[in-house]
């Protein structure tokens, strides 16, 4: 064939059919050739390194218009990318919310120039903006609606079967949802032990996931609306997930499969605490179970950065939430050394189930007219997380220290080296992430 802009070679490229070795040719940002590829404008190198379809973490936090204090969409973006995060699908718990077709419209024009990775915003759910879900789920750039069902970060909360009723009733797409309940919640205040964040499990309890997520269900398959469970923490809860394939898909965290409650509160305090919580080591055996049974569909990080001194405060008054987009994918290719799971399973996870069940355009595998997103990696690569590499604004990781095997080496987006060798591109060039369900009605 004629000259390609760029070529790839030398590395193991994951197909869907599997791995292989061969070139791969890129022209106007997306895949035009698989196996032998002659000239080139740009030839990259990849020789005992793989390449695997661009890692799309479907659960961020960047904290921006109103919380850039903690992170904004340039520095996590960034952070993104030094991991080897392709795209991003980032939260409406910001200040304003994002609920309005005018605050979807703002974080784009943020985004613009300044987002490392491609990218999309969820529309936060609540009782006013209900009716009109259905529209606001259609614009360009919108990941979906998200739905919380128990209070977190910020002030978006659908606590009611009425008002969920009214939120599953209005649109197609399928919904996230933070499943906990907040009656529940409320009811079990008194659980809190006042500087001691190892009670954050004991008040957040098993029951309190479960109840939400036995409720979402139900009121899913009567307004036959499909939904995604976020950040599933019980091991039950993936249980019951199995049972409602037809209706529900659903996430877990490489927090949740790497940390247990007995040593990460002792050892890290409140930088161990988030909602849903870490639970015990039984529970993140369990969530490995389900794992390897195929239950859930997608990882996503839940980047949820806070100050060094916001965590600092006396628990409760600590805020829940931790980063993880940059420590994703070195953590489950920690795990892949390890046994724990296969890159086969780990690129389903990361590429492939946020494609299928999100409907992304052009997005999560390496096939001829996709989109050139790659990430590269060295499976041996023995490395240790520093607080040095760390791009997000909060400075910390409750990860730093962590000796791993498995590196991301580069990020490739749409033909765009814009991360190698730890090296970032002179500029952002990130671009809203297109969904069949907004392309074709």
């Amino acid at each position: 064939m004629s000259s390609v802009d760029l070529k790839l070679s030398g590395g193991r490229v994951h197909l869907p059919s599997g791995p292989v070795s061969c070139d791969i040719g890129v022209s106007d940002g997306r895949i035009v050739a698989l196996g032998s590829v002659g000239d080139a404008g740009e030839t990259l190198d990849c020789t005992g390194l793989d390449i695997l379809p661009g890692v799309i973490d479907s659960q961020v936090h960047f904290r921006e218009p109103g919380l850039e204090h903690k992170e904004d969409l340039e520095s996590g973006s960034r952070a993104a990318v030094l991991g080897g995060v392709t795209a991003v699908f980032e939260m409406p718990n910001t200040n304003p919310n994002t609920d309005s077709e005018a605050a979807i419209a703002d974080k784009l024009a943020r985004a613009k120039g300044r987002m490392w990775c491609d990218h999309a915003f969820y529309v936060g759910a609540t009782a006013d903006n209900a009716e009109i879900l259905g529209e606001l789920e259609r614009l360009p750039g919108t990941a979906g609606v998200k739905i919380f069902m128990g209070a977190s970060t910020g002030n978006l909360l659908v606590a009611e079967d009425r008002e969920l009723a009214r939120v599953l009733a209005s649109g197609h797409r399928r919904v996230a949802v933070h499943c906990e309940d907040e009656a529940r919640m409320n009811a079990r205040a008194d659980a809190r032990v006042p500087g001691d964040p190892s009670s954050h499990p004991v008040w957040r309890d098993d029951e309190s996931a479960i109840l939400a997520t036995r409720r979402i269900l139900k009121l899913a398959r009567e307004a036959r609306r499909r939904v995604h469970v976020l950040h599933v923490t019980t091991p039950a809860e993936l249980e019951l997930l199995a049972q409602h394939k037809d209706v529900a898909t659903c996430e877990v965290t490489p927090q949740h499969l790497t940390l247990a409650g007995e040593a990460a509160y002792p050892e890290l305090g409140s930088y161990a605490q988030m909602n849903p919580p870490i639970r015990s080591a039984a529970h993140r055996d369990g969530l490995w179970h389900w794992l390897n049974q195929g239950v859930p569909d997608v990882l996503g990080s839940d980047h949820a950065p806070h100050t060094r001194e916001e965590k600092a405060q006396p628990y409760p008054k600590s805020p829940s939430g931790m980063p993880g987009v940059q420590t994703l994918l070195p953590l489950m290719l920690n795990h892949v050394a390890e046994g724990r799971l296969t890159l086969q399973r780990l690129i389903d996870l990361t590429s492939a189930g946020p494609q299928r069940i999100f409907g992304l355009v052009r997005k999560g595998r390496i096939a001829a007219g996709y989109d050139a997103d790659f990430t590269v990696v060295d499976l041996k690569a023995k490395w240790t997380i520093e607080e040095s590499w760390l791009a997000s604004r909060c400075g910390w990781s409750p990860f730093t220290g962590m000796a791993l095997t498995g590196r991301p080496v580069g990020t490739i987006i749409r033909g765009n080296r814009v991360m190698w060798q730890g090296e970032l591109a002179n500029a952002a060039q990130g671009a809203p992430v297109s969904f069949e369900s907004v392309a074709f009605g």
